[in-house]
């Protein structure tokens, strides 16, 4: 999910000019905003575009799904993913389900926080790092999210590790063809793990 491509002058200032108007309060400055975009396996058309402008304290960093004509900006809600799943529309097979779980929950933040997948120990945001017998218990116990089972009606069943505030659990996450996700038998593993509270961008 990180193969960002950092985009040149002329098609970072044709990309912001399409954003930008979608932008609130205030849109970024073109002389000093990176641009950089990835393409997303479960969204023929679109792209997912990051702007990260670092000349303002603090830093300003937006998302959004784009093509050129259509601009959707990610606000930490499901709802504009919902909504993209069925203009783009989403395509979800064996192959670009786990790409599409990891976005979601990287771009979706509910009242309480987010729930962050965490498949090596590598992907935990330390506060405080765990002495060296804990860091190997917990990789030991850790593992990347896998497909179980593809249900009749098309739902893809999955399970994976995740931190949520400073707890660690195992968890089954369901998604539906249209891309609608559920989360189900929440398994905790550790609690009061010293980690970095998140915070969205």
């Amino acid at each position: 999910m990180e193969d960002w491509q950092k985009l040149g002058a002329e098609k970072a200032a044709r990309i912001l000019g399409e954003v930008n108007p979608h932008i609130k309060p205030v849109p970024f400055a073109e002389d000093s905003t990176t641009v950089r975009t990835q393409k997303l396996p479960f969204y023929k058309d679109y792209l997912l575009v990051e702007l990260t402008d670092l000349s303002t304290v603090p830093g300003a960093r937006k998302y959004a799904l784009y093509k050129p004509g259509d601009v959707s900006v990610l606000d930490w809600t499901n709802h504009g993913i919902y909504e993209m799943n069925e203009k783009a529309p989403i395509r979800l097979d064996e192959e670009t389900v786990i790409s599409y779980v990891k976005f979601f929950f990287s771009y979706v933040r509910g009242r309480h926080g987010r729930f962050l997948i965490i498949e090596t120990i590598d992907d935990v945001r330390w506060q405080v790092e765990p002495p060296a017998q804990g860091r190997k218990v917990m990789q030991e116990m850790l593992s990347p999210v896998t497909l179980e089972t593809r249900d009749t009606d098309g739902t893809f069943n999955l399970s994976a590790f995740m931190v949520f505030k400073d707890s660690l659990f195992k968890t089954q996450i369901h998604v539906q063809s249209d891309g609608l996700v559920s989360m189900s038998e929440e398994d905790l593993k550790i609690e009061g793990m010293p980690v970095l509270q998140d915070s969205a961008a």
